[in-house]
């Protein structure tokens, strides 16, 4: 059973960070699925465009 991420690359959301990462990006979730959001800290509610999607996360940059 292939599940697919509920995001696609160009998708623009507004999240809130519920978590930070290793690296030091924000961790945000959509449906579950994990989303790495660079520059952003923990209860930010930010806008945010998917640049990459894997078959666990995704990553995603702030847009204004």
């Amino acid at each position: 059973m292939d599940k697919r991420p509920p995001v696609n690359v160009g998708d623009v959301r507004e999240v809130r960070i519920e978590a930070m990462g290793n690296g030091g990006d924000g961790i945000a979730k959509i449906k579950g699925y994990v989303v790495f959001v660079p520059g952003t800290n923990l209860n930010d509610v930010v806008k945010i465009r998917i640049t990459k999607v894997l078959k666990k996360y995704a990553f995603a940059e702030v847009v204004e």
